[in-house]
């Protein structure tokens, strides 16, 4: 139904600003919105557990502990409302624009996501990584030196990971961009 709608309003514009057919920005469009909704389920998983595991260990009595996982809990969720917010935006905008609309407000939404990515993000890392130093010294209190050594090289591994993704995915939105702006 919304490809129907999306299909008519296009096929009446001109069609000389852009290179695209209304299938190729809806095939993109939904590419990049599926890579924002696994995203999206990744950090809320890291949430609950980190949610679940405060509530169960944690909160008996108020330390730098609980501070690092409020620090971690935040930025992360901090996060996941900029990327529902993001896509609700794009989804919303994508049904009531015609082309020459939504090819303009698409420019303008992928350079407000290349501050998010270069701005809020790096923030976000950076708060979540103290929150997770804030953690390593009762980790390493309370656990034996194979499980802190365990937790601390996984934590760095994993993070390493979700910062090649966040690069890979700026990367991805700087190519789109460049495109769009070419059109």
């Amino acid at each position: 139904m919304e490809n129907d709608h999306l299909n008519k309003l296009w096929e009446i514009q001109d069609n000389d600003i852009s290179n695209y057919t209304s299938k190729d920005i809806i095939t993109k469009a939904k590419k990049q919105r599926n890579g924002q909704y696994i995203s999206i389920t990744i950090m809320s998983l890291t949430v609950v557990i980190l949610i679940i595991y405060a509530f169960y260990v944690a909160f008996n009595e108020w330390n730098t502990f609980n501070l690092g996982l409020i620090l971690m809990i935040s930025s992360l969720t901090l996060r996941i409302i900029l990327e529902f917010y993001s896509v609700y935006r794009k989804e919303s905008q994508l049904i009531s624009m015609a082309q020459k609309s939504y090819h303009a407000y698409l420019k303008k939404y992928y350079k407000t996501r290349l501050m998010i990515n270069y701005v809020i993000t790096p923030v976000c890392i950076a708060v979540y990584l103290f929150g997770f130093y804030l953690l390593l010294p009762y980790f390493k209190e309370y656990f034996s030196e194979a499980f802190y050594t365990y937790i601390l090289i996984s934590g760095v591994i994993s993070l390493l990971g979700v910062i090649a993704i966040i690069i890979y995915s700026i990367i991805k939105e700087q190519r789109f961009l460049k495109q769009l702006n070419k059109n």
